[in-house]
């Protein structure tokens, strides 16, 4: 049943999606009258549970953009990265030539989109008996979950990074609400995208349970975590704060690094207790273990006693270098999920910057402590709430590493004055991507442009 319910969603969300065509195939297709429409509540949980278009799937491809690692210095790519196509080399290079990419980045997360919005628009026309209160509530909190963390991505990659004295006229990214695929969008502006990102998380926070029937499917914590990336992202320091300690108390569990077998090819389990929300990266070779090496000085920075530095990275005797193994996905594949790790780091900065010096550094230790072999952890001190923010934003490069925070990171960063200038060598050539470059917003892709010729393009 709900292969031919998403089979008939595939034909109608083509214009959601955007999928690169030639215009004339859309116009000519006609939809099957015949199609199976959703109109129960299992099968609206149906749909959300398609783990290939909600969370990512490593036998099909993921759904957070590959820009939120392949753009950072995360890694740099083995030489073999130019026996790839051009489009490959042009997206390691920054160069805005990366029509393939863009175009798969847009549409997966738009089809997602789409889904949550025949979700939504099925549950208001449903009248629900008492005895379903609970399942109606977990399946539109996951939905307006579900939407908000695509949102937010999409924000990440199509929209510049937020400046709360600009967001009014910065523009965002389309916000498409509802399911008709007749409805033509433009874009909002990157205030109207954050708020609609957060009104949204708020929505979901009273339907979802502390503790989901699989990981992945959202959660009460997770809904916390998302916020308080989100209000990272904007430099709104106390209410990212605020949403890290609610998901922190609702669920604090941290992995000791101390109980994992480094001989194993992964050694972290999927769904391991640090993990509340799964999602992966879409898939992308030049980001992944065949070609992308961590560079040595962040490498080196790990010392011998933290276990992280045999766990995250494994030596390649062939091509040299050391590559990522780290994945909470216990997989070749990136996990860019929500994991409680991150809460703690989050609460940390916030903590830090907000003049809270030994809770921040309490949070860290906390962190590290599970992180490095049994009795040679040293705790972190700090002299004051500089020097903390320092050696947190320090340990959050190494501990998020590959997970896609980095790019996040590095637009609001730099922002703030860090002036990370990230480059790159190939062939000779050294390639700059400067602190606040207009590339650290990307190009939306020509198709869609093409097809909404009202839709203004991101500026070069």
């Amino acid at each position: 049943m709900i292969k031919n319910i998403l089979h008939s969603l595939f034909i109608l969300q083509l214009f959601a999606t955007l999928i690169s065509c030639k215009k004339s195939e859309y116009l000519d297709a006609n939809p099957d009258q015949k199609l199976v429409v959703p109109e129960t509540l299992s099968d609206f949980q149906a749909i959300l549970d398609n783990e290939n278009y909600m969370n990512g799937n490593s036998s099909v491809n993921g759904l957070i953009p590959e820009f939120e690692v392949a753009g950072s210095d995360d890694y740099y790519a083995i030489s073999s990265i130019t026996s790839l196509p051009l489009n490959y080399v042009n997206l390691y290079k920054w160069n805005d030539d990366i029509s393939q990419f863009n175009s798969n980045a847009w549409a997966f997360n738009y089809r997602s989109i789409f889904y949550t919005n025949v979700v939504l628009d099925g549950l208001s026309k449903l009248k629900v008996q008492s005895d379903q209160q609970a399942l109606y509530n977990n399946i539109k909190g996951s939905a307006l979950f579900y939407r908000s963390l695509v949102f937010f991505h999409l924000a990440q990659i199509y929209a510049p990074p937020f400046d709360l004295n600009t967001a009014n006229l910065d523009l965002g990214i389309p916000l498409k609400l509802g399911s008709d695929i007749n409805e033509k969008v433009q874009r909002s502006t990157l205030s109207q995208t954050y708020d609609r990102i957060i009104k949204g998380l708020k929505e979901a926070i009273p339907l979802l349970p502390v503790t989901p029937l699989y990981k992945t499917r959202p959660s009460k914590p997770a809904i916390y975590l998302l916020l308080a990336k989100v209000y990272l992202a904007m430099n709104d320091y106390t209410n990212a704060f605020l949403s890290a300690d609610s998901c922190l108390i609702s669920n604090g569990s941290l992995l000791d690094y101390n109980t994992l077998n480094s001989t194993n090819p992964y050694p972290f389990r999927r769904f391991n207790s640090e993990v509340l929300f799964q999602t992966l990266l879409i898939n992308n070779p030049i980001v992944l273990s065949g070609i992308a090496r961590v560079d040595s000085l962040l490498y080196n920075s790990y010392s011998n006693d933290d276990l992280r530095k045999d766990l995250f990275f494994q030596y390649d005797p062939v091509n040299g270098g050391n590559y990522f193994r780290g994945s909470y996905d216990e997989s070749y594949y990136l996990f860019c999920g929500l994991a409680n790790d991150e809460a703690y780091l989050i609460r940390a900065e916030c903590n830090a910057r907000n003049n809270n010096t030994r809770d921040a550094m309490n949070d860290l230790n906390a962190l590290l402590q599970k992180r490095f072999k049994t009795g040679f952890f040293v705790p972190l001190i700090a002299a004051n709430s500089t020097e903390a923010l320092n050696k947190i934003l320090d340990e959050r490069r190494k501990e998020l590493i590959f997970r896609g925070t980095r790019w996040t990171d590095l637009r609001r960063l730099n922002k703030g004055g860090a002036n990370i200038t990230i480059t790159r060598t190939l062939n000779g050539q050294t390639y700059t991507l400067a602190p606040n470059s207009l590339k650290y917003t990307y190009l939306i892709p020509t198709e869609v442009i093409g097809f909404n010729p009202n839709m203004a393009q991101n500026l070069r």
